[in-house]
């Protein structure tokens, strides 16, 4: 029930001990059992939104939109790929920094936890992204009103992701 989940993720990086690892700010889902799931066992700042992406990678065509409710604020993007090349990140390059993280630190009231992360590396490439509505990020993060958007990237999905059990955080 909670392997297959679409999802919007605001992450920061961090370092902890000297390990990089990612920092989920929040994440939106689409799957109830795994919102409720989610902080209890990994710490993750799980909360249900309604996802309508519309991914068709092989025409080039990207949009989405998520929002909490259905009169809410949302999140809505376009993208166009001028044609499918997915690879792996090029080694010591921002988008390896970005996406190639397998440490997650997480936490939810006063437990500080992290876990370990396995998967290939993604199939991706950047992408050129318009994004017409922050509405739902401004009602979380009153401050990205003022953000830019520096780049982007598409994944067509992976699988196998395994995440491992969560630790506790040592100070």
């Amino acid at each position: 029930p909670i392997a297959n989940n679409g999802f919007l993720n605001v992450r920061t990086y961090v370092r902890h001990q000297g390990e990089p690892g990612i920092y989920f700010l929040t994440e939106w889902m689409n799957n109830s059992f795994s919102v409720r799931l989610g902080p209890w066992t990994f710490g993750l700042p799980y909360r249900f939104g309604e996802l309508n992406y519309e991914h068709h990678h092989e025409n080039g065509n990207l949009s989405g939109t998520v929002r909490e409710t259905i009169h809410g604020p949302s999140f809505k993007y376009e993208g166009e790929l001028a044609k499918a090349n997915f690879g792996r990140c090029p080694a010591g390059s921002l988008d390896e920094f970005l996406l190639e993280r397998y440490t997650a630190f997480t936490a939810h009231k006063t437990k500080r936890r992290f876990f370990r992360i396995w998967h290939r590396p993604w199939a991706q490439q950047a992408i050129q992204i318009s994004v017409s509505d922050v509405r739902l990020l401004e009602k979380v993060w009153p401050w990205f009103a003022d953000a830019t958007l520096i780049g982007a990237n598409y994944s067509p999905g992976a699988r196998d992701v395994w995440m491992g059990r969560p630790h506790r955080v040592d100070d």
